[in-house]
């Protein structure tokens, strides 16, 4: 019989130590941005667009908060174990950020125009908020992780 050890080098490691409490307080504060950042345009798209009290996802802010939190605890999960496990995380979590951005518009064309009270406005700017969580968690997550000095 063999037997395979597994060696400190089999695992690809992130080219510079992480500070886990730092990267934790920069999760929480992604997490933070993201959902305040989402609560921003909600309220600015309903002024500008006016939701319809019939389209239930625009209903509150309570969706907007839901919809923001559970996806950006996801990202940040992922990106600590790119950065555990990869050589490049940023540049691995930028692809796959941009491809599930694509896929989470998908709904946002098919689905949401048949559900009641649906508008144009009101699915421009649940789109709208799909880019700009994406914005904020790809930034914030690639940036403020970078080893101190570089």
């Amino acid at each position: 019989m063999s037997s395979i050890a597994l060696t400190s080098s089999s695992v690809p490691m992130a080219s510079s130590p992480v500070s886990w409490g730092r990267f934790a307080l920069v999760g929480l504060g992604t997490v933070a941005a993201a959902v305040i950042a989402n609560l921003l345009v909600y309220a600015l798209g309903s002024a500008v667009v006016g939701y319809d009290p019939r389209f239930i996802i625009l209903a509150n802010a309570s969706g907007t908060i839901l919809f923001t939190v559970v996806p950006a605890i996801v990202a940040v999960l992922l990106y600590a174990a790119l950065m555990r496990f990869t050589s490049d995380p940023a540049r691995i979590f930028k692809n796959i950020a941009v491809v599930l951005l694509i896929v989470s518009l998908i709904p946002d064309l098919t689905y949401i125009p048949s559900v009641p009270g649906a508008t144009s406005g009101q699915t421009a700017v649940l789109m709208l908020m799909h880019v700009v969580a994406a914005i904020v968690i790809v930034s914030m997550l690639t940036t403020l992780t970078r080893p101190q000095g570089r």
